[in-house]
Formats: C-alpha cells, sequence, structure tokens
C-alpha cells in the first residue's frame, strides 16, 4: 500500500465520498457545482487536525454543507441569467438507487424542482434532516443556527414541500410501463394515445440552456403539451432511438438524434398518468448520463 493510501485525512475522505457529493448534489442540483463542493472540502480536510476531529463524517458533511450554502446563494445569481427554465442535471443511476425509495424520492426531478423553491438554509436544513437524517445539533453546527431555530426552519420546510410533493409513492414499475405508453405514442404519432397518458393538468419543462432549442417557458395542460410533442417530434421521429434508464433513482428515457445524444426524459407520475415532463438538452447538463454516478444516504 502506498503512503497516499495509508494517510488517514484521505483514507477518511474516499470513504465517505459518495455521501457527502449526494448531500452536495442534493442541495445545488448540479454535479458539477457538487464535484467542485467536494474540492473546496478536500482542501479544507487536509489542513484539520485529525486528532481534534471525535466524528469524522459528521465532520465532513458539516464542511461539505457549509461550502455548498455558499455555492447555492453564487448559483442563484447564474439562474437568473439562465435561457430558459432550469433543470437540474441528470444523473445516471444504478437500479439499486431506484429501490431505495426514500434517496429515489429526494432524487427524483420533481421533488428537486421542490427544493428549487426554499430558501438555501431552509433547503440544506430539509435535505439534512429528512433525507440524510443528520440531528439537529450537528445541521444547527452546519447552518450557524441554534438547534431550536433549525427545527423550526425544519417544520416549515416539510411543509412547504409536503405541500407540493407527490400525493403518493410509484413504483417504478408503474412509472416504467406509463413511459413505454408514452414512448409508444410519441413514436407512432399517435395524439389519442398521447393525451390518454396525459394528466390534465400536466406540464411540461425544457432545458436547452440557451444552446439547444427548448420550450422557452413551461407548457400547462394536456391538449396544449401533447400538441407540442407531436408537432415537435414529427419531422425527426424516424431519426429518434429510446432507451430506457435509470436516471436521478427513477425510471426515464435517453434520447439519440441521429445516434448521438439529444437529451433525458424524466417524468412524475400521478395516479397512472404523467403529470410533469422534464427535458434536459443543455449538452453542458448531459455528461452524468453515460456512466452512473454512485450515491450513498449514509
Amino acid at each position: 500500500m502506498s503512503d497516499h493510501a495509508a494517510d488517514p485525512a484521505t483514507e477518511a475522505f474516499v470513504a465517505h465520498r459518495n455521501l457527502l457529493f449526494t448531500v452536495a448534489y442534493e442541495m445545488l442540483g448540479s454535479a458539477a457545482d457538487a464535484e467542485d463542493v467536494l474540492q473546496e472540502t478536500w482542501l479544507r480536510w487536509v489542513e484539520v487536525d485529525l486528532a481534534q476531529v471525535r466524528d469524522r463524517r459528521a465532520y465532513l458533511v458539516r464542511v461539505t454543507t457549509r461550502q455548498a450554502l455558499n455555492r447555492l446563494r453564487t448559483m442563484a445569481r447564474r439562474k437568473e441569467a439562465y435561457v430558459g427554465p432550469w433543470l437540474p442535471e441528470p444523473l445516471l443511476t444504478s437500479p439499486d438507487v431506484a429501490e431505495d425509495v426514500e434517496l429515489a424520492e429526494s432524487m427524483s426531478m420533481a421533488l428537486m424542482l421542490v427544493l428549487e423553491t426554499l430558501s438555501p438554509t431552509e433547503r440544506a436544513v430539509f435535505v439534512l434532516r429528512e433525507v440524510f437524517a443528520v440531528a439537529y445539533d450537528e445541521i444547527a453546527a452546519a447552518v450557524g443556527k441554534s438547534p431550536a431555530a433549525v427545527r423550526q426552519i425544519a417544520h416549515r420546510a416539510r411543509g412547504h414541500v409536503g405541500a407540493r410533493r407527490p400525493r403518493e409513492a410509484v413504483s417504478p414499475g408503474e412509472t416504467r410501463a406509463v413511459l413505454e405508453s408514452f414512448q409508444r405514442a410519441v413514436e407512432t404519432g399517435d395524439l389519442q394515445g398521447l393525451l390518454d397518458v396525459l394528466a390534465p393538468e400536466v406540464v411540461l419543462m425544457g432545458d436547452g440552456g440557451g444552446v439547444k432549442q427548448a420550450a422557452p417557458r413551461p407548457i400547462s395542460g394536456a391538449a396544449k403539451v401533447a400538441r407540442f410533442i407531436i408537432g415537435g417530434t414529427a419531422r425527426y421521429r424516424r431519426r429518434v432511438a429510446y432507451e430506457e434508464a435509470v436516471v436521478n433513482g427513477g425510471p426515464a428515457l435517453v434520447l439519440r438524434l441521429d445516434g448521438e445524444l439529444d437529451g433525458v426524459l424524466a417524468v412524475r407520475v400521478e395516479d397512472a398518468r404523467i403529470t410533469g415532463l422534464y427535458y434536459v438538452r443543455n449538452p453542458e447538463k448531459l455528461t452524468r448520463v453515460r456512466s452512473e454516478t454512485p450515491l450513498a444516504l449514509r
């Protein structure tokens, strides 16, 4: 074993790296920014006297959270200048992530968009408490608040998210079946078949980032969404190939146009119908769908 591999600081960081990445990604919705946060965490970690650290995992989560909070505030300015709707960066994940209901739901595009509506501190508190079951006193140390204040923030954030999350959990099998019906309707140009699989209140969001063409604003209502999809895919229908994938812990479709990666489509399903369609085309956000990203809750 090399000296580098035997270094206690390196060993501790590597042991918890997947957890730290997951925390940062859940807070930021961006894998690229999460990697930057991990780099900043590492630079601070190597300066620490390990003899003074009682719980290395808790310490690393605390540092990661602080760096992610700093990054969240700068990202807010970037999003204000973003062209068109902003969607989280999709991650190709292993099938076992889908089996972890808690992790899969927290990673879903639908819930991550709800998290976008929280303040940075509310998002940090919600993610650490509800997703990673971090103790209130540890969260307090990470966000610079008292444990009592953190409990209040957690209660407020929980209520906000609870009012906007899907009414009931949908199994991967159910979502996959709905996606197959959606794909079949789009491939054949079947407008009625598409309407049958879309909920009346469905919302479609496309993220091209100003680089690729996408809907410039969310489209609401089954009829409008269906016409947009059928009309927009008519000329490309024979050139598009669909691949089933597990993205952000749930079934999704990876689309290739003339063999080249074109985008990732994730959905929100309720009562066997699609209530949310999230299509990411921005090439800068598609780097994490070529190979699986390892994640961890503990």
